[in-house]
């Protein structure tokens, strides 16, 4: 038989199993009341006495669906009943307990999402920065962030995001974890147009995970990979990206769902806007399904087109061929100019008098082995130059000095 050591205070444990009890039993009448509220709080004393902390957890989340809903407690009486059953986990024996209860409370928070989410998730943050085992910290946080999502409250979750690489190294979680949290993150961040940047950055994370050896897993990444491409060709403000070199997005080529939706990035990536018109013409109905403005398509495709021809015409490029590749009238040669220099596309000067743009560098559209092999050529050339400048210093240094040296021995 357990012995129940009296306390001159009640612990706040056992304050919560009485109110809680109490106020799931108060329409049976006094007497019932108290005869499950005394039930309930020996019950949760034996758990004290002997240690069973996942077991009182269960025990005073028994009522916590009714806490929520009634109308009587007040969002601070929330707050303070779940941070004395959050408070829990700091007793537990092994990180598996502590995974077990937290796994328990985060299903009691969760259940309903929509019903003050703001709360639940505050509670679940409160809950996250008790628990001591990382893993545990990962399970938490992934429960907030879908609570987030399904009670519309991202705006709360958002700002942790720039943390994620120092939790990754805090975590020290499998790819499959990995997996997960870049994919949720990125779903978080899908609806906010303010952060399409940021999704689109862990969609890439997401998509960077899987190798070749992935081979019988990365076929669950078919719908994200085209999901990726079309957030990149939607963008109005990226050019750039590495999406041809992931081999879960390389596995579209070939696939009967999504191969047009590859030659499509690789339009963008490394032809011009002939090739896209060309495309549009045989595919406007795949185009309109993704939600892509053919208008806005021809835009960014002019620009890339514009860097293409920076890329590959030695510097100089003559006005009328960027009239003839970007498809406009002359006087709109100089406009698209100006346009790729305030997005930081080419770098460059326009001579008007020779109707040549005069280009000292540009952005890559994709960063492959011939753009690594042309970066060598020019460290190398660099590493010659200041080799050689340094060696001219030093042969003058020596000349000088020796012109010193003579002129001392003149002057005795």
């Amino acid at each position: 038989m357990t012995t129940v050591v009296p306390t001159s205070e009640e612990d706040p444990a056992l304050s919560v199993v009485r109110f809680t009890s109490e106020l799931a039993w108060s329409d049976a009448g006094p007497e019932v009341m108290e005869q499950q509220a005394s039930r309930l709080c020996v019950e949760a004393q034996e758990c004290m006495v002997m240690n069973r902390w996942l077991d009182l957890t269960s025990l005073m989340l028994t009522s916590a669906d009714i806490v929520f809903s009634n109308s009587k407690v007040s969002e601070k009486d929330l707050e303070c009943i779940f941070t004395v059953i959050c408070n829990l986990v700091t007793k537990s024996r092994s990180p598996d307990e502590e995974l077990e209860m937290a796994k328990l409370i985060c299903a009691k928070i969760i259940q309903q999402p929509s019903d003050k989410p703001a709360l639940r998730l505050k509670i679940l943050f409160n809950l996250y920065n008790l628990l001591d085992n990382a893993y545990c910290r990962f399970y938490v946080f992934m429960k907030a962030l879908n609570l987030a999502v399904s009670g519309k409250v991202t705006e709360h979750v958002i700002p942790s995001f720039k943390k994620i690489d120092s939790f990754l190294k805090e975590w020290n979680l499998e790819v499959q974890d990995q997996r997960e949290l870049f994919l949720s993150v990125a779903n978080a961040l899908k609806d906010s147009k303010s952060s399409a940047k940021d999704s689109f950055k862990f969609l890439t994370k997401y998509l960077a995970t899987f190798s070749y050896e992935d081979t019988y897993k990365m076929g669950e990444a078919k719908e994200e990979a085209a999901r990726t491409i079309i957030e990149f060709v939607k963008a109005p403000d990226m050019f750039q990206c590495d999406l041809l070199d992931m081999p879960a997005v390389g596995q579209l080529e070939k696939d009967a769902k999504y191969a047009l939706v590859y030659q499509l990035l690789k339009i963008f990536l490394t032809q011009r806007l002939d090739a896209y018109l060309e495309f549009q013409a045989a595919n406007s109905a795949l185009l309109k399904s993704y939600g892509l403005v053919h208008e806005d398509c021809i835009a960014k495709m002019r620009l890339m087109s514009l860097v293409d021809l920076a890329s590959h015409k030695s510097g100089r490029i003559p006005y009328a061929l960027i009239k003839d590749t970007l498809r406009i009238d002359n006087d709109e040669v100089e406009l698209w100019v100006v346009k790729a220099l305030t997005t930081k596309l080419i770098d460059c000067k326009m001579d008007q008098l020779n109707q040549v743009v005069l280009v000292s560098s540009c952005t890559e559209r994709v960063f492959g082995l011939r753009q690594w092999q042309a970066l060598r050529t020019k460290l190398g050339t660099w590493r010659g130059n200041i080799e050689s400048v340094i060696n001219t210093i030093q042969a003058n240094k020596i000349t000088e000095d020796s012109s010193q040296a003579v002129q001392g021995m003149m002057i005795r």
